[in-house]
């Protein structure tokens, strides 16, 4: 049994009754591990641009937020202090952010979260088609962009910069 075939996760299940709820039109794709940005989006039929990931940021103790970034690009640290209004933010370690989301990294997607976090999306997003992570490795829903945003009541802005 590969793992695009194996039974859906505790996560998978969480993620996807997350996105029927929200009303939000989906398309799920299976496709198993993938090594890279590049496999990801030839296995989900999209350009690297659209694949969305999802970052944990931690704003304080027990305050954290989701960050919707686009796959060619990462977050502009200054430009998202600066929404926000903060001095300081970091990325909680992998164990944190699977207690704070429930979600390993590489699955993590506010759909299904333990908490419903703010959310923030890069601009970028809401202007085309997205493929954001399932809740499990190798699963993933594309989605509107807009629609995405809309669903998850984000923040849009420009907050991200390119890879590089």
């Amino acid at each position: 049994m590969t793992d695009a075939a194996a039974a859906p996760t505790e996560g998978e299940r969480r993620a996807l009754s997350g996105l029927e709820t929200s009303g939000v039109t989906f398309h799920v794709t299976r496709h198993g591990r993938v090594g890279s940005l590049a496999e990801a989006a030839e296995a989900r039929g999209i350009d690297p641009a659209g694949i969305v990931k999802t970052i944990v940021v931690r704003r304080g103790d027990d305050d954290f937020l989701f960050v919707l970034v686009p796959g060619d690009r990462t977050i502009s640290w200054p430009k998202l202090r600066a929404l926000l209004g903060v001095s300081r933010l970091s990325m909680p370690d992998a164990a944190t952010a699977k207690d704070v989301t429930g979600y390993e990294r590489g699955t993590i997607t506010p759909f299904g979260s333990l908490v419903e976090w703010p959310v923030v999306a890069d601009s970028r997003i809401r202007t085309r088609q997205v493929s954001i992570g399932g809740g499990a490795h190798g699963v993933a829903a594309t989605v509107d962009g807009a629609d995405l945003v809309r669903a998850l009541d984000a923040t849009v802005a420009d907050v991200t910069e390119p890879e590089g």
